[in-house]
């Protein structure tokens, strides 16, 4: 498994990816009507990809005010220590320390910043909501 930055020719396997991580997590809550502007909001500069065998296995991105955005692993490719390694490459990119958003419901993406190291600073409501269709309570994390 390769981790490189993302090139215009990844992006509809990174929308295919994208859909696995929908379907099985629900993130994002709802699939966006243009995936592949939604992989690249506004203020990014750079992101990355996991890939094997062509295949794209993870995303992350980094926006102007350093923080990690847009971050998922295929659910074939968990449990390989795959989204530590995208944070890794990240935070050796920036060379700054780095801030990220996470969803109260995003359990096992809380429970990976936490074991990394990640410091959670405060929480505040969303303005787009949840699975239940309340505001998501966001929670900020900045990195060690």
């Amino acid at each position: 498994m390769d981790i490189r930055l993302r090139t215009p020719d990844d992006m509809d396997a990174c929308v295919e990816a994208l859909a696995h991580v929908q379907a099985a997590d629900r993130y994002p809550v709802r699939w966006p009507d243009d995936p592949r502007s939604w992989l690249t909001p506004t203020g990014l500069t750079s992101a990355w990809i996991a890939f094997e065998a062509g295949t794209v296995l993870g995303h992350v991105g980094l926006t102007r005010d350093a923080e990690i955005t847009r971050l998922f692993v295929t659910p074939a490719a968990r449990g390989r220590g795959l989204a530590t390694r995208l944070l890794d490459t990240v935070r050796a990119a920036a060379r700054t320390p780095l801030k990220l958003e996470v969803s109260s419901e995003g359990e096992a993406a809380i429970a990976l910043y936490q074991r990394a190291g990640w410091r959670r600073v405060g929480s505040s409501r969303a303005g787009w909501t949840n699975a239940a269709g309340e505001p998501a309570l966001l929670h900020h994390y900045v990195s060690p």
